[in-house]
């Protein structure tokens, strides 16, 4: 009898053994998946982790040359808006007091640039400092011609601040047609 007890505890012990071998398995397996799908889950994490911090980049380098951007398109007069560097021209005749006017605007179709011209009238000085000023502009620009004489030869003899009239060719090379 004992032998069958025996006999009966072994064979319950194995079954719970195999029972508990194949229960081992089935949660190793399982375990084993969810690894797997959690490896990919954190590769697909990192990637779109590292996409993210490309458009963050690339957001904060725009933001960066936005301003050098905005100069950049400011140096540049497209055919279609020439006003705003007529104005620019006419801002550094007041400035320097002399009373400018532009004449005529060139728009050569062999050459992408423009001419203006414009004629200014004031001591010699103050035209001497918008020629300067048109110089250093924000604009490339060119002299073609400068002509400057005194309006009035008795004015000369007799003021100390004898009124000059210049007529001013320039061109425009930072142009875009």
């Amino acid at each position: 009898m004992q032998f069958i007890l025996q006999k009966k505890s072994l064979i319950l012990s194995i079954i719970f053994f195999l029972f508990s071998c194949f229960i081992f398995i089935f949660l190793y397996g399982n375990i084993n998946k969810i690894k797997k799908t959690l490896q990919i889950a954190q590769e697909q994490l990192q990637v779109e982790t590292f996409q993210r911090d490309n458009v963050k980049s690339l957001v904060n380098s725009i933001k960066v040359i936005e301003a050098e951007r905005t100069l950049l398109e400011n140096h540049f007069i497209k055919s279609s808006d020439v006003v705003p560097f007529l104005d620019t021209i006419e801002k550094l005749a007041m400035n320097v007091g002399v009373q400018a006017e532009v004449v005529s605007v060139d728009l050569p179709k062999d050459n992408p640039s423009m001419i203006v011209e414009m004629k200014a009238l004031g001591n010699f000085e103050s035209i001497y400092k918008l020629i300067t000023l048109l110089e250093n502009s924000q604009y490339e620009t060119e002299f073609v011609s400068v002509n400057i004489q005194n309006s009035n030869v008795v004015d000369l003899l007799i003021s100390k601040n004898p009124q000059w009239n210049a007529i001013l060719r320039i061109k425009l090379l930072s142009f875009i047609n």
